[in-house]
């Protein structure tokens, strides 16, 4: 299916009548690239380290678990945030439709190719 515009996708999404098909892996990286994770992650890995040998191992253990946990949760919530910020912003719908992580497919063919 061609892309739609965004007041289409919208409309057509909400009513039934489309199907998204949203690539996981592709959104966990296309989230983790717009928020800057790895800029977010290297500083607190090494404050973790630097805590750490500094004697304070259980300061410097939460600070790496909790980082480990925030990578964890922006990659496993990423496709319900691509899918919801697709619906309210027509830039970032055409971003990942460009990207490759979002597919807008219609509901009826969708289902005939399943079954």
């Amino acid at each position: 299916m061609s892309a739609l515009p965004h007041g289409e996708f919208v409309a057509g999404y909400r009513a039934g009548r489309l199907r998204v098909a949203i690539d996981r892996r592709g959104a966990a990286d296309f989230v983790s690239g717009r928020l800057l994770l790895p800029f977010v992650m290297l500083p607190l890995l090494g404050v973790a380290v630097a805590l750490a040998l500094t004697g304070a191992l259980l300061a410097g253990a939460a600070i790496f678990l909790g980082a480990l946990l925030l990578r964890h949760l922006v990659r496993a919530s990423s496709h319900g945030f691509v899918l919801a910020r697709a619906l309210d912003s027509e830039a970032f719908y055409r971003e990942a439709l460009a990207a490759g992580v979002l597919r807008v497919e219609d509901a009826e063919s969708a289902a005939a190719q399943r079954g």
